[in-house]
């Protein structure tokens, strides 16, 4: 699983430490592992979440601006445990509803020792943040103007970011934006071995 890592890296800009691909690996281990009872991805292959999973996250890095960051709908952690894992020296609050979910993420953070993640069971639009976050994350919610709807409250005023990672660039979602809302940029993201479109939308509150 290292190799594999190691070689899809090889295809990236993207340096990691020895202990940074021994994380991923591990987190990748132990989805495998509680997914068979928990059935937290519709992913079976391990190799495949390397892919799907870990590269899919991480490609985003480079584009995030700030130090504290939420990952709402986490899930299993995606993309906030691989991004917290790359970006040690910023803070990812993990949200989740389902209480499964996070005792996943709290088994994680305890045996990789991420002292970089706050796993939270709740509801977005239940959620205080305080201090309000540099970025929201989310890689789950249907569209752009849900994720706004549900989320307007949680990012930073004027400086906050919401970053929506997308499949195909949702053109339609994107004329319809909420008033105060302006798009910030599209980035058409390269994940090796991976069939399909990615894109990360960054939209800023005025």
């Amino acid at each position: 699983m290292l190799n594999k890592l190691e070689s899809l890296l090889a295809k990236t800009d993207i340096m990691l430490s020895l202990k940074q691909k021994q994380q991923l690996v591990a987190y990748v281990d132990m989805l495998n592992k509680w997914n068979k009872a928990y059935n937290l991805t519709s992913v079976r292959d391990p190799e495949q979440m390397l892919v799907r999973h870990i590269m899919d996250s991480i490609v985003v890095n480079p584009f995030l601006h700030g130090t504290r960051f939420i990952d709402v709908g986490t899930g299993p952690g995606l993309p906030g445990i691989p991004l917290a894992i790359v970006r040690p020296d910023s803070h990812f609050t993990l949200l989740d509803s389902l209480g499964k979910r996070v005792r996943f993420l709290r088994q994680v953070q305890h045996e990789l020792g991420l002292g970089n993640i706050d796993p939270v069971q709740s509801r977005v639009e239940e959620f205080i943040p305080e201090p309000p976050f540099d970025g929201v994350i989310s890689r789950a919610f249907a569209s752009l103007q849900d994720m706004l709807s549900w989320c307007c409250h949680l990012p930073k005023p004027a400086e906050g970011r919401f970053y929506a990672l997308k499949g195909v660039l949702p053109e339609n979602e994107l004329t319809q934006l909420p008033s105060g809302i302006t798009l910030d940029t599209v980035v058409s993201l390269q994940v090796p071995e991976l069939d399909g479109e990615r894109h990360l939308v960054v939209l800023k509150s005025n």
